[in-house]
């Protein structure tokens, strides 16, 4: 079966604004504000678009993109500043994988855990 990828949530430093899915409101408020300061300080480092998109298997992925000529995007920069958040925030990705998984895919917590 085939579905679309599904943004959590995303950033840009071209219009200075942050965006969460409304699907995704019902989040703590503490994990909202901490995907928001993620996203912002990422895309005001590097510069450009980034979002956080769930696959079809759930999988969490950042997505980053710039405005074509935009010569002061860090491509490079970029690539470091998502392995540096895999690392540092992995606990938190893992429980928003997990947490579409069984709100959204409707797998079983316990296969997942």
């Amino acid at each position: 079966m085939y579905q679309e990828k599904v943004v959590l949530c995303a950033s840009s430093a071209y219009e200075k604004k942050f965006w969460i899915n409304d699907d995704f409101k019902v989040l703590p408020e503490q994990i909202q504000q901490e995907l928001k300061i993620m996203c912002v300080l990422f895309t005001e480092d590097v510069g450009g678009v980034l979002s956080m998109e769930f696959e079809e298997d759930g999988t969490l992925v950042f997505k980053m993109n710039s405005q074509e000529g935009d010569y002061l995007y860090d491509e490079i920069g970029s690539v470091l500043k998502v392995k540096e958040l895999q690392r540092t925030k992995s606990e938190l990705l893992e429980a928003l994988e997990v947490y579409y998984k069984v709100f959204f895919l409707n797998e079983d917590a316990t296969d997942l855990l």
